[in-house]
């Protein structure tokens, strides 16, 4: 039998634990998603209005976060916050959730990323060369590269946990400074600036509404919109800038493998969180600089950020902005690997998922639990079926979020004399804002793409009568 370890091994500094914060936000989204937000909103104000709005909720819900993570510095993080202040069926939905879509959805489409554009270097793995055809069902060599991605990272995080930490931080490092780097020289170098043309259009809402029938994407018309209907536009338009933003929870399920975890899991959560706001709506500006919003809203394939670069890097433009989101989506899924087989492992532990996830192998880290995620990001990877499911993430993830959140009070009423590390800063306004804003959100995306909300709350529920075969398996066992 495999020598096992017993129990987790705190390794992770402050800085590792921020690096996996920004590191695991950071991936392809922020490169692509202001096309579809400009559409939805069709001004120059309230783009950088909805960066603001998803950045403000991303901070205070991390904030609120750490006084969680001070209260159950152990590995599961969310998991373990919606299990001790609702109940295990709580917490279970949360893990299925996070296993069948959250998590895994998310860490096939950014692999999915990195090969569409290590196309651009290399042609012969782009998503137009097929390897295989079998009727309807075809495997292009982009998806193979994404799953060799998916592997690699998986392998290399079971070795333990200190190759998974080098690579995160250096990656995420590579990537912030060109971030900052990319968006200074956007300001500096680009030869035409649209700063004052884009800015005129101030908070003057519009939304674009495609012709029907129509083949080329910018055929239709620009609509003014106020009241409702700009509410419905600004939800509409935060799925794509939420998406962007997620994942800064990852770092609350390492918490087994931080030091100081009480201290440092709730200031990594901060710190991470107001970088990556910061670079979020510095970057938007630069877009601003350099395109005219309507060249922002119909990019190319959404390819914002290539267009970006030529305009201010010229022809070679395209292969600098690609090698910049071969390192930001390489890193975002490491973190993403590293992470979340640990929500698996804790709810094995509780007797909720498969048995050997529960186990940690001879480096100290949940081996069996990190091949099942890369097998389902693998088969969402061939389904391509990542593309829809990650229009779900948003609904389902904010969710939980106000779930999560709303725990805070539960828990000050059900553990008043329990040990506090750090109190959610602003409590009760900001968390209740928090709480308000997100299920704002949640509902007005119900309305906008009641499809893609009602699958992914549908994905949900499909978690009850599965919690309820878990129970009953674990009694008989």
């Amino acid at each position: 039998m495999a020598e096992q370890a017993s129990s987790f091994k705190p390794s992770l500094s402050l800085v590792d634990a921020t690096m996996v914060v920004a590191g695991s936000m950071i991936g392809s989204g922020i490169f692509i998603v202001t096309s579809d937000i400009t559409k939805d909103v069709g001004s120059a104000g309230w783009v950088i209005a909805v960066w603001l709005i998803t950045g403000f909720m991303t901070i205070v819900a991390a904030v609120s976060y750490g006084e969680l993570s001070g209260m159950y510095p152990k590995a599961g993080g969310q998991y373990v916050y919606l299990r001790e202040a609702f109940n295990p069926l709580a917490g279970f939905l949360y893990g299925w959730s996070f296993f069948s879509v959250i998590q895994t959805a998310t860490i096939a489409a950014v692999a999915v990323a990195f090969s569409r554009f290590t196309s651009y270097l290399i042609p012969e793995v782009g998503e137009d060369v097929f390897l295989l055809t079998i009727g309807t069902f075809k495997i292009s060599a982009a998806q193979v590269l994404a799953i060799f991605l998916i592997i690699f990272l998986t392998y290399t995080n079971t070795r333990g946990i200190k190759g998974g930490k080098i690579i995160q931080t250096v990656f995420t490092s590579v990537k912030l400074f060109s971030l900052f780097g990319l968006i200074i020289l956007g300001f500096l170098l680009v030869k035409n600036s649209f700063w004052a043309e884009n800015l005129s259009t101030g908070m003057n809402a519009m939304h674009f509404t495609k012709t029907p029938g129509a083949t080329v994407p910018n055929h239709g018309s620009w609509l003014p919109i106020t009241g409702i209907a700009l509410i419905g536009a600004i939800a509409s338009a935060m799925s794509g800038s939420i998406f962007s933003s997620d994942s800064w929870n990852n770092v609350t399920f390492i918490a087994g493998e931080i030091k100081n975890p009480k201290r440092n899991i709730g200031l990594s959560l901060f710190l991470g969180t107001l970088i990556v706001t910061i670079i979020y709506v510095t970057a938007n500006l630069m877009y601003l600089n350099v395109l005219p919003l309507h060249d922002i809203a119909f990019a190319p394939s959404r390819r914002l950020a290539v267009i970006s670069a030529e305009s201010i890097f010229g022809p070679n433009g395209a292969y600098v902005i690609a090698v910049m989101i071969m390192i930001s989506t390489f890193g975002c899924n490491n973190g993403l690997i590293l992470a979340g087989a640990r929500v698996y492992y804790t709810m094995a532990k509780d007797g909720l998922f498969f048995k050997k996830t529960g186990t940690l192998n001879k480096n100290a880290v949940p081996e069996f639990a990190l091949w099942i995620q890369c097998a389902m990001a693998s088969i969402l990877c061939l389904s391509g079926s990542y593309g829809d499911l990650l229009d779900m993430i948003a609904f389902v993830a904010v969710l939980f979020y106000a779930l999560t959140i709303l725990g805070i009070f539960i828990l000050r009423k059900k553990r008043p004399d329990a040990e506090r590390p750090y109190k959610a800063f602003g409590y009760p306004v900001l968390p209740v804002i928090y709480i308000i804003l997100a299920l704002t959100f949640c509902i007005f995306l119900i309305k906008m793409k009641p499809l893609y909300a009602g699958v992914g709350l549908g994905i949900v529920l499909t978690g009850v009568p599965l919690y309820y075969l878990a129970v009953r398996t674990k009694k008989n066992a």
